[in-house]
């Protein structure tokens, strides 16, 4: 599948791109099923906030458009939209009026061993801990430095995922997911608007306990709280839900909310 640039073929961007200069951008991870992006709605919702508060120019018609258009070609796999500033001299002043670089790639569905859905994964507890940056907090934007660091810091298949917490040691995310804990019924994730990205898995677990009648609630979590927490899992937009058993010294077992959630899911990522 060919990658598009600007609605176009193509298989390279300037060399002045302000993406690879400065990752002075946005993107979004898209699953496809059946050549239907999953979830679109939230994806490009979270994606005009970022433009928003990064002051980029983007037409969200012409997005949605390209986005659906080359959901079709692919088929069934997982698309990458990426919106940079485009071009740039040298310097970090920007051209308020620029129009953003739309850059769509495509590749095969993500694999992951059934297990992980099943019987649960083990976290790797990070050293590396997230910058508290509460203009950035919460957006998809191309700087992900801090979780390319924390992710070189396991090889092993024993671990499927890592928990990162952010410098004042509250407990945020995963690598590549967000985290809920399950507490006396109550469903809780990690305030972010200090850090972290507020997935759009993230957002639509929240609608739909919500719909259910179960208690959430987004708030501060300590490590004391994590492992306290009668149930967890982590969540993305590609794989669903994974329960987690396991990160270093904790343990929890795999409960019934967790597995409530996880069938409203699969059958949101099956279309």
């Amino acid at each position: 599948m060919h990658s598009w640039v600007d609605g176009q073929p193509a298989d390279s961007v300037p060399l002045k791109d302000r993406g690879l200069a400065y990752g002075d951008g946005l993107f979004e991870t898209i699953a496809v099923k059946a050549g239907q992006p999953v979830l679109l709605d939230r994806h490009l919702q979270r994606l005009d906030e970022g433009c928003r508060r990064l002051a980029l120019v983007a037409d969200p018609m012409v997005i949605r458009s390209e986005v659906l258009a080359y959901a079709t070609a692919l088929g069934e796999g997982v698309l990458k939209l990426i919106l940079t500033r485009g071009d740039s001299l040298r310097g970090y002043g920007i051209n308020p009026g620029a129009p953003v670089r739309r850059i769509l790639q495509g590749s095969p569905p993500a694999t992951y061993p059934s297990a992980h859905g099943t019987d649960g994964i083990r976290l790797f507890p990070c050293a590396t801990r997230l910058a508290e940056q509460p203009l950035l907090a919460g957006l998809k934007h191309l700087n992900r430095l801090e979780q390319v660091i924390a992710r070189a810091e396991w090889h092993d298949t024993k671990h499927a995922e890592g928990l990162m917490l952010d410098v004042s040691g509250r407990v945020i995310e995963g690598v590549f997911s967000n985290l809920f804990l399950v507490c006396n019924g109550l469903l809780l994730t990690a305030d972010l608007t200090r850090c972290g990205v507020a997935g759009v898995m993230r957002a639509e677990i929240l609608a739909q306990a919500q719909t259910l009648g179960i208690p959430v609630a987004v708030a501060d979590i300590s490590v004391e709280q994590l492992q306290q927490a009668d149930e967890v899992f982590v969540c993305n937009s590609v794989y669903g839900i994974w329960p987690v058993r396991e990160c270093a010294a904790m343990s929890w077992s795999v409960g019934p909310l967790t597995r409530k959630l996880q069938g409203i899911v699969r059958a949101l990522l099956e279309i």
